[in-house]
């Protein structure tokens, strides 16, 4: 067995949506005797996922951070949350990790859900591990579910142990493939070591053989010992393991299960002896390394309450310390996190992750050093947003505590932003899903006392026109003293599809003095921001050709209102037309699902433009469709739902396109009562 790095590290635990992570991860923390007690998901007593949105939802909603010692060395375990509304803390959990631990559920039907998981850890050479949990049963097949998994990774899969069996064919324990030693499951207690039984030494035999080519397929070495029919060594062989693993250029596939404690130390071991360290893991990041001034990486920004601001960051070189000065600002204290518990410190060194207090100018993917200087990687930018709710603090006063209360939950959670609908006037928060959204008004609630309601989006339909129009239009007012007095003749044409709006005039003689022309187009301008059909209108072009003046009477107002008037008795002449956005959407999903792209496109009146293999995504496929904005509201819903989740888009406004029929009716009348 190959010595143990004593240098604190960090495993990140992921996996879909119920595979059993934070399960897991209270089993990992009983095992190391950092629980008297282990909890569970059903009684909501655990270390993680214990804030009130997970606990109602029973599910991680954000990921949880468990610092503890084993046998000795210093771990910190992140449980990543499953679900692709979070994937963004996964990520940013991951990225920061010295190996990972996917968790897996058993059988080919479940292995898809794992293929975005897999893809990230390879995209990024990620070190990790698969964990297929739930293998306490007698159907869960360890074969069929590599099998598939296999499908999915960009990197070889290999067996570290295989399952014994009883007369029931119930998974009672493994077979290690490298130490060739049997151990009996008890629940609640290490595993007893038994002697290897006869009816299993020829596939362990197999399996072996398999892994060993497996591991020579990297190293020179050991292929001509098995060209010679030379046996290696065990500890040889723990040797390689470790190699591969740290060069993240081979999967170790475990299993077991987290609810009864089976096969989890056996995970611990190898991660303690194989998973590499800090500084093998900054180097492979660009972060910094040696014996530079103290630098972290924050990786996640936590409000809690009365503690203020917390920072969560990973230290790669030097000495945090409470009280120390970052060009970002003052240290307030230091601690370490235990679920929702916190430890202070005083100080800590490379490979720990601590909590940095109160650093209001920090932001999440920012490195903390004390000039600003050390470098490091360029932290990626958060996930593009995919779904969006109108949204508006529920009782009008507290308008502006919503929005600091919103700017602490985008710092929590950049995957989610806000911005200001010009068109609608709406304040929309985007982000992952409806789920991922409806968890942070019940943050802005639980945790920030403002309530705040949400709607659909509206839709920032436009209009335009078909026919051309010569309009004259006069505004004359006398109340006493001046008077108001204007006069215009203006030529109204539409435009080309996205040519947007354009102003001229052709006067000559002065019938309309040049001062007041600029009023003129102040005017049209005004009036197009709410056309005949009550839209924003664009692809329009509006002449000045003729008009009068009075030399006491005109002003800038009179000829302003002399040309909002002409517009509006001019433009229900011109045929006026209902446009609506599109929007160019492409989808991701895995090629079985392909098919049922149609009948979703056509269930929203929308139109697919062709499809390609996904690059770097084997058995993926990219489908371009193009989708009116009033189908997008909930299509990542429905996908997720059609793709056993994990199918994605991205998207991104195209053009506009003219409504008829019943759906423009429909809009207009909408638009009409809404104005009344």
């Amino acid at each position: 067995m190959t010595k143990s790095d004593s240098r604190p590290r960090v495993a990140a635990l992921v996996g879909p949506y119920l595979s059993g992570k934070t399960s897991l991860l209270e089993e990992i923390l009983r095992q190391c005797d950092a629980l008297d007690r282990k909890g569970s998901v059903k009684d909501g007593n655990m270390v993680g996922d214990a804030t009130p949105e997970a606990r109602a939802r029973q599910m991680s909603t954000e990921m949880n951070i468990a610092s503890i010692d084993y046998l000795g060395d210093p771990w910190t375990f992140i449980d990543c949350p499953g679900s692709l509304d979070m994937m963004q803390d996964a990520h940013n959990g991951l990225l920061i990790a010295d190996a990972a631990v996917v968790v897996c559920e058993p059988g080919r039907d479940r292995a898809l859900t794992v293929a975005p998981i897999l893809k990230f850890l390879d995209r990024h050479e990620i070190p990790h591990v698969i964990f297929i949990n739930k293998m306490d049963t007698a159907e869960a097949s360890v074969a069929e579910t590599l099998e598939a998994l296999q499908g999915l990774s960009d990197s070889p899969l290999v067996l570290r142990e295989i399952p014994l069996r009883d007369g029931g064919e119930d998974v009672t324990g493994h077979v290690d493939l490298v130490s060739e030693r049997a151990f009996r499951w008890q629940e609640g207690k290490p595993s007893e070591l038994i002697e290897l039984p006869e009816n299993i030494k020829g596939r362990e035999e197999a399996a072996r053989t398999e892994l060993l080519e497996s591991l020579a397929d990297f190293d020179d070495a050991l292929l001509e010992q098995l060209l010679e029919d030379v046996v290696p060594q065990t500890g040889d062989v723990f040797e390689h393991m470790t190699k591969v693993l740290q060069d993240a250029a081979m999967v170790p596939v475990f299993f077991g299960s987290a609810e009864h404690g089976n096969g989890v130390r056996r995970l611990l071991k190898a991660l303690r002896h194989e998973a590499p360290g800090p500084e093998v893991t900054a180097e492979r990041l660009g972060e910094p390394t040696g014996d530079g001034e103290a630098a972290a990486r924050v990786f996640k920004t936590l409000h809690a309450g009365h503690a203020g601001k917390l920072s969560f960051a990973r230290v790669w070189t030097g000495e945090i310390a409470d009280g120390m000065t970052a060009s970002q600002g003052r240290i307030s204290g230091l601690s370490k996190a235990m679920g929702q518990k916190m430890d202070k410190v005083a100080k800590a060194g490379p490979g720990e992750v601590v909590a940095l207090g109160r650093m209001e100018d920090v932001q999440t993917g920012d490195l903390v050093s004390a000039s600003g200087k050390a470098g490091g990687m360029d932290w990626p930018a958060p996930l593009a947003p995919l779904f969006a709710l109108a949204v508006h603090a529920a009782d009008r006063s507290d308008e502006v505590k919503m929005s600091g209360a919103l700017a602490k939950i985008i710092e929590e959670d950049p995957s989610i932003s806000h911005d200001s609908n010009p068109d609608t006037g709406e304040m929309l928060l985007w982000g992952q899903g409806e789920m991922h959204l409806m968890v942070a008004l019940d943050k802005m609630q639980s945790k920030f006392n403002v309530e705040v309601a949400s709607d659909r989006p509206q839709v920032p339909y436009k209009e335009t026109i078909r026919k051309s129009t010569s309009q004259h239009s006069r505004h004359k007012k006398q109340s006493g003293g001046h008077g108001e007095f204007g006069d215009v003749h203006l030529d109204i044409k539409p435009l080309a599809r996205g040519e947007g709006f354009t102003f001229g005039d052709t006067i000559t003689g002065g019938a309309v003095p040049k001062q007041y022309i600029p009023a003129v187009e102040a005017g049209v301008r005004e009036y197009l921001s709410r056309g005949p059909l009550g839209f924003p209108v664009v692809d329009i072009s509006v002449t000045l050709t003729d008009g009068q003046h009075h030399n006491v009477d005109s002003s800038d107002m009179a000829f302003r209102k002399a040309a909002q008037q002409a517009m509006r008795e001019g433009m229900p002449n011109c045929n006026p037309v209902l446009l609506e956005p599109i929007c160019k959407v492409a989808v991701s999903l895995p090629a079985e699902f392909t098919s049922r792209i149609q009948r979703l496109a056509a269930g929203r009146r929308g139109q697919i433009m062709g499809f390609e293999n996904k690059p770097g995504w084997d058995g993926w496929d990219e489908v371009e469709v193009q989708l009116p904005q009033s189908e997008m509201h909930d299509l990542v819903v429905e996908l997720r739902s059609m793709t056993m989740g994990v199918g994605t888009f991205e998207w991104e406004f195209d053009h506009l396109q003219e409504l008829q029929g019943k759906e423009a009716d429909q809009v207009v009348a909408l638009r009409a009562q809404a104005a009344e």
